[in-house]
């Protein structure tokens, strides 16, 4: 079935079969909780592939994927916010390139999994109209520095969005142009670092189609679920996300 696929040098074929299932399902989690998804891909590229490949590999599959989702959701998408927020990722992508492999990734992962706990159960920023620009101005420059070293801060996103108030459409439409820019200068980065894109173009057609009919389904799934519903397994899928980061940059001190 897969004689003709040309399989990237770094990593098994079977795991790159089962990268482009959890691209799937990782997109349709995504699409119908708001998040979620990049941060569980993540995670499982980080069992099976070298760590020098993890990030801009993962940044291409998740561009594809809020990709579809702003397409699908385009009506929805808050425009305003978005353009404020690339002014403010275009800084913080450019910072975060030259220091990204001097910064311990416990360090950045505990501070990204404090502030998504704080944006749970914390007071709420309610920005009033003549604020908002330079709240998401340093929201984008904040959360796409903290994307350069963990590779998934759309939780912090999410988080950033969600102090509208907007609602479940609003919300996950929005998070995800904002997610396309913010992974589109990441890829702009690596490329000038010099990483290979070259050898894993067939693996990235795939896990981005994969990733596509996730999304449609997710979709789907997003229309039919009540708003409440929705805002408790968003806050839920929150919670458990800061949790894992915690969780993965403490452990290494007890093993």
């Amino acid at each position: 079935m897969f004689e003709w696929f040309s399989f990237p040098d770094e990593i098994s074929r079977t795991f790159a079969i089962v990268l482009i299932f959890a691209s799937f399902l990782t997109s349709a989690l995504t699409a119908a909780m708001g998040l979620g998804g990049g941060v569980a891909l993540l995670a499982l590229m980080g069992t099976g592939m070298p760590v020098a490949s993890v990030l801009p590999v993962h940044a291409i599959v998740q561009l594809g994927s809020n990709m579809g989702r702003t397409i699908i959701q385009f009506k929805y998408i808050v425009w305003p916010l978005v353009l404020w927020f690339l002014l403010g990722s275009i800084f913080g992508v450019a910072m975060g390139g030259p220091v990204v492999m001097h910064i311990p990734d416990t360090f950045a992962k505990l501070l990204l999994a404090a502030f998504i706990l704080w944006s749970v159960f914390g007071a709420k920023i309610k920005p009033a109209s003549s604020v908002s620009r330079i709240y998401f101005i340093l929201g984008g420059a904040l959360t796409s520095f903290a994307s350069m070293i963990v590779g998934a801060a759309g939780p912090m996103v999410a988080a950033l969005i969600a102090s509208k108030g907007y609602t479940k459409q609003a919300l996950v439409a929005t998070h995800s142009v904002c997610m396309v820019f913010q992974h589109g200068l990441k890829i702009l980065v690596f490329g000038a670092l010099g990483f290979a894109f070259a050898q894993w173009v067939p693996m990235l057609v795939a896990m981005i189609a994969s990733g596509l009919a996730g999304t449609y389904v997710g979709t789907r799934l997003l229309d039919d679920l009540p708003e409440s519903i929705f805002k408790l397994g968003f806050r839920i899928t929150m919670i458990l996300l800061s949790l894992q980061m915690i969780w993965g940059a403490l452990k290494f001190f007890w093993i």
